[in-house]
């Protein structure tokens, strides 16, 4: 069976007056239907600018140069922003990082909603209401029926990331990117929200795309982890082997930097800082941080992939989990 969703070689680019930004360079990935697939990085590796090529929401002045977004082997890209328009909310969905940010503030929270059940569906007013009030019970939502009413200032940010789900989900798409979908949000409210997520699956075959920085949110939910650096896919592995056996040096760091409750250890961040990508160099990006660069590492173009095992790949000269093997 084809995947759901496939991403070849996809560059962005924007262009700024101090430079060209390249902020993907050559991203590949595939989801399979109901699955969830992690993707992690820091701050500016590209997580984000994945979503919203895949979404055609590159805003200005961004633009993709270069690849193919492919949704059931339909070219997105190629497709046109009509297309796109009609996919969105349907067959694939975003809950964007800033909710607050994201939601209309002179529009209720009742006609936000409302409009994708008009837009899509046809609804009538009163349908399309009713409609809405379901949807924020659905999530969560305590006294939907006052929210209907409310204005985006007059809620909070748990709440705005609720309505923001709400709106996702609401037509029950075969794919939904989660872009820090729990960052804000206290425990409680974080694990209601992965629960919902997980029900969103099961009742539906959801695939999503988790976008976070949570290495323990990703260990609960994805099937699957990306890991990006500086616009690129550095490693790819199955959940439990990413956890028990990280092959890309920046991987190891991460993972290294996250407090353990069954071992005393000392932390141990990642030094430097994350790469220009307005000045990007022919050798690996994460060479300059790295603690196992090699001769090939200074000498040699930004590497491809190397196969571990299982579906694991990673883009290193030198990958850690070989040398353990």
């Amino acid at each position: 069976m084809p995947p759901l969703l496939e991403v070849r070689d996809l560059h962005v680019q924007f262009n700024a007056k101090e430079g060209v930004v390249r902020a993907l360079n050559g991203v590949s990935f595939t989801i399979n239907q109901g699955e969830v697939v992690g993707l992690l990085g820091e701050s500016g590796a590209g997580k984000t600018v994945t979503a919203l090529a895949t979404m055609g929401l590159v805003p200005y002045p961004g633009k993709v140069v270069s690849g193919q977004v492919l949704y059931r082997g339909r070219d997105l890209i190629a497709a046109g922003e009509q297309a796109m328009r009609d996919l969105r909310a349907e067959h694939i969905a975003i809950a964007f990082q800033d909710p607050v940010a994201s939601l209309n503030p002179r529009l209720t929270i009742g006609a936000q909603i409302q409009e994708v059940f008009r837009a899509h569906k046809g609804m009538s007013k009163s349908e399309a209401r009713q409609a809405a009030v379901g949807l924020l019970k659905e999530v969560g939502m305590p006294d939907p029926e006052r929210i209907m009413k409310a204005y985006t200032f007059q809620i909070s940010g748990g709440m705005a990331q609720r309505v923001m789900l709400a709106i996702a989900i609401s037509l029950r798409p075969p794919l939904l990117l989660a872009d820090e979908l729990t960052s804000n949000l206290d425990v409680t409210l974080q694990a209601d929200m992965l629960q919902r997520l997980r029900k969103l699956r099961a009742e539906h075959g959801t695939a999503v795309l988790l976008i976070s920085h949570d290495l323990g949110v990703m260990a609960q939910m994805a099937d699957r982890i990306i890991v990006m650096y500086a616009g690129r896919v550095v490693e790819e592995a199955p959940v439990r082997h990413f956890y028990h056996w990280p092959a890309h040096p920046y991987s190891w760091g991460m993972l290294s930097a996250v407090p353990r409750i069954d071992r005393d250890v000392r932390l141990q961040p990642i030094r430097g800082l994350a790469p220009d990508l307005r000045a990007l160099g022919e050798q690996c990006p994460f060479l300059p941080r790295c603690f196992k660069a090699t001769v090939a590492c200074r000498t040699q173009p930004v590497p491809g992939d190397t196969w571990l095992e299982d579906g694991h790949t990673v883009k290193c000269y030198n990958p850690l989990a070989a040398q353990e093997d």
